[in-house]
């Protein structure tokens, strides 16, 4: 029973002290004092509601809040919404509904102290570990100084605790006081040694496509020696060498799915936006290494741009109170407004000299001219009647060139901002997405929905080279050139254009077609496989859940988009079998590719439900497709359904060996057929689903069964006693298993974004491959004896060279 006293002052006098009742007395005599206040007061309010009330405003509320109180569940809504507003409105206030949002108003909250930490949790005295320096440690920067609260998040007390025992530790010389204790600085050596084993171990990234949007500018940047291509692709960045496409590096530490990167003119540092507003600004030389993560704006981040001294950045895009901010790369600390629009910012470009100078394309038609630093808005130019899509100032800075969906091009002064001419008109029959300049300021290029890329001449005012896209005469979305860049550095006048489908098109002055078309994923890779023609270097096929298939050349690491009439989304399977490539998809399709054509063969076999997998007999005769109602098998030689087989569950994955099927279900069981689809056994319940199968060569007949635990157990298909059961590394759902030639070996990928190779012969080791895909690791496939080919949820493929033995 909670007490609750009420305090009165009757005189001066003090008190009287009465003798101390007994307490059954005293609650007795409480309860009965409550019983009849509260009767009063019920009396009181009961009388009142009775009386006539005038149309007063105090009358109003006071039933208003009666009306509130008869309806409980109406009552506590008003609680939750008074509960989430958090700012202290006051009279006069002017705001927007945006203002009243869930995220907006938690800008207003304050934040409350921790009640526990991690030293609470642990029931741990800080103050009596001074001798534990890897504690000591964890609470110190490099440099030796003690971390502030925001970055240790423990309590006040707790903090001023381990602050005085790091201070102790410092004084008695335990820990060394302006830089890490050498045992400390060992073990950070160790873990560096690792990350650079792993790069060792990856021999290469054949990177992804460029991601694109229809309607929508896609930005390419490209360093100041005209070596590298920059992109976003999915959640990574990724750097491409434009002379050697299957060289790149990919930077992973974005959250969200990426929109922009720039290199800076130094070519020391890359910045990268994602559809958060958060800008990371990273090393592009070393390992890498973030070196500012900062929140720009609260919404997609559309264009970056640095100044000429590599100190200061522009970024812009979708935002809700802003559409872009000017920060120090180092630091970011503000250094300039971006101010003038009404709508979403598409393009940003700013003059390489002093005095600075920023220009910004927005939807709302209007071209923004800024003086800097600090940037401050400067004057407004309205010469576009639809969206501005790219600016860009010359090399020089001379000249200011603006292109948008109204298919102008309009030239401008590059240090005051004054408008020129329009050059060009009608050149271009749709949308022109983006601009880029040469080297010598006298020259730049756009390139159009129209599917064309042009170069232009200044001084002329005309265009002086035109290619076209895709078929001639016919239009083709595909072909939309949203994208282009003229690489600075070089002197063979190589351009570069992207188009919707995500190909870079190299374009040579002079040439009238593309020297070179770079191809790949542009969406997750969800199926694998490889060719099964006798030759050292096969080809790997990977399939994504746009529908797209690409074929990577293994020698040279090329990719080539499938032709022909393609799945139109998420492929759910892939299976090799006499030169050709079978492919199933969630378009309900059975369909095939000829090797050596890399091409659809164009008939396909309609299934009788969503396809979950797909493999072929080893004889080459049949082909067996699980969909979520049974399992079909087909004949090859004319894909005609030879039986089909209803099941009470529904499949998840399917294998084929020498002599066996194997499926599995969501019942968690691995239910064995014979070649001929007859059913042959079922092994009991695992305790997770079975989400992977493979049958190793026929030397020894093993087959790995991989769950949705991680774990991985092998067997005898014969024979019901697991071989072995101790391959369980894997933290989540293993995606894929494949054995190597000799059936010793087998390498396994899963969602928990890891690589295992594991022996037969040692169960208890592994070769281990940590954070291989970012969002997890899909297909894998052996490559001769010591390489193996992965893909993953960032569209890339990779190879990686095993060492050792296990």
């Amino acid at each position: 029973m909670e007490a609750r006293y009420i305090c009165r002052t009757f005189s001066n006098a003090p008190p009287k002290l009465q003798p101390a009742k007994p307490f059954a007395q005293f609650a007795a005599s409480y309860d009965t004092n409550l019983k009849k206040k509260n009767e009063t007061m019920t009396n009181v309010l009961n009388a009142m509601s009775r009386e006539p009330r005038g149309n007063s405003k105090r009358a109003r509320l006071y039933d208003k809040k009666q009306a509130q109180r008869a309806d409980p569940e109406k009552e506590l809504r008003a609680m939750d919404m008074e509960r989430q507003i958090h700012r202290n409105w006051k009279h006069g206030d002017v705001y927007a509904p945006h203002d009243l949002s869930f995220v907006e108003n938690q800008k207003w909250a304050k934040k409350k102290p921790r009640d526990r930490d991690v030293f609470d949790q642990l029931g741990i005295n800080p103050l009596d570990e001074y001798k534990n320096m890897a504690m000591m440690q964890e609470y110190t920067t490099s440099m030796g100084r003690i971390k502030h609260r925001k970055e240790t998040g423990l309590r006040a007390v707790n903090q001023r605790r381990i602050s005085k025992a790091i201070r102790r530790a410092v004084g008695m010389g335990l820990i060394p006081s302006v830089h890490k204790h050498p045992e400390m600085l060992e073990v950070d050596a160790e873990k560096k040694n690792r990350r650079l084993y792993m790069q060792q171990l990856r021999e290469a990234i054949w990177a992804p496509s460029p991601a694109t949007i229809r309607g929508q500018p896609t930005q390419l940047s490209c360093d100041s020696n005209g070596e590298r291509l920059a992109y976003a692709s999915n959640k990574s960045i990724f750097l491409r060498s434009i002379d050697h496409p299957s060289h790149a590096t990919q930077y992973t530490s974005h959250t969200a799915t990426t929109t922009v990167a720039r290199f800076s003119p130094s070519g020391y540092y890359v910045a990268s936006g994602d559809v958060t507003g958060t800008v990371r600004v990273w090393d592009c030389v070393g390992e890498g290494a973030t070196k500012g993560t900062y929140q720009i704006i609260s919404g997609r981040i559309n264009d970056l741009a640095w100044d000429g001294e590599s100190q200061r950045l522009i970024a812009v895009g979708e935002g809700k109170e802003k559409f872009g901010h000017c920060i120090t790369a180092d630091s970011g600390n503000t250094v300039g407004e971006i101010s003038g629009h009404s709508s979403q910012i598409n393009s940003v470009s700013v003059r390489q000299q002093r005095p600075f100078r920023a220009a910004t394309g927005s939807d709302d038609t209007s071209l923004a001219f800024f003086h800097g630093a600090p940037y401050k808005f400067n004057t407004s130019l309205r010469k576009h009647q639809r969206y501005i899509y790219g600016v860009a100032f010359s090399p020089n800075g001379g000249s200011l060139v603006s292109v948008g969906a109204d298919r102008k091009v309009w030239l401008f002064d590059g240090k005051t901002g004054e408008a020129r001419s329009e050059i060009g008109r009608d050149e271009h029959r749709g949308s022109i997405f983006a601009v880029s300049w040469a080297k010598d300021s006298r020259r730049f290029v756009t390139s159009s929905a129209d599917q064309t890329v042009k170069i232009w001449d200044v001084e002329a005012g005309k265009a002086v080279q035109t290619w076209r896209m895709g078929e001639e005469g016919a239009v083709s979305i595909q072909d939309h050139q949203v994208g282009v860049v003229w690489p600075a550095g070089r002197s063979d006048g190589l351009v570069i254009s992207l188009n919707l489908m995500g190909d870079l098109n190299y374009l040579q002055e002079g040439i009238p077609k593309p020297q070179r078309v770079v191809q790949g994923q542009q969406k997750n890779i969800t199926a694998v496989t490889s060719s099964t023609q006798p030759t050292s270097d096969p080809t790997f096929f990977a399939g994504s859940s746009d529908g797209r298939i690409v074929a990577w050349d293994t020698a040279t690491g090329t990719g080539e988009t499938i032709d022909g009439d393609a799945h139109k989304n998420y492929i759910s399977g892939l299976a090799a079998s006499g030169g050709r490539i079978y492919s199933v998809g969630w378009d309900d399709t059975l369909r095939s590719i000829d090797v050596s054509a890399k091409t659809f063969t164009g008939s396909f076999t309609r299934t009788d439900g969503q396809p979950r997998g797909v493999c072929c007999s080893r004889d080459g005769k049949y082909t067996f497709v699980a969909t979520h109602k049974g399992i079909t098998m087909l004949s090859q030689k004319d894909n005609l359904v030879t039986r089909q087989v209803s099941t009470s569950y529904s499949p998840t994955t399917i294998a084929a060996g020498e002599s066996h099927i194997a499926v599995g279900g969501d019942d968690s069981v691995q239910h064995m057929f014979n070649i001929d689809l007859s059913h042959l056994k079922d092994v009991p319940p695992y305790p997770s689903q079975v989400t992977a199968f493979a049958f190793s060569p026929s030397s020894n007949h093993y087959l790995a069964v991989g769950m949705a635990s991680g774990k991985i157990v092998v067997y005898e298909p014969n024979n019901p006693t697991p071989v072995t059961e101790r391959w369980s590394s894997h933290t989540g759902r293993v995606t894929s298993i494949d054995w190597d030639e000799q059936g010793e070996r087998a390498v396994s990928g899963g969602l928990d974004t890891n690589i295992f190779v594991w022996s037969i012969a040692k169960p208890g080791q592994r070769i281990s491959v940590n954070a291989a895909h970012k969002e997890g690791v899909n297909g894998v496939r052996w490559l001769g004896r010591d390489r193996v080919l992965s893909a993953g949820g960032d569209a890339a493929v990779k190879v990686w060279k095993v060492e050792g033995t296990v």
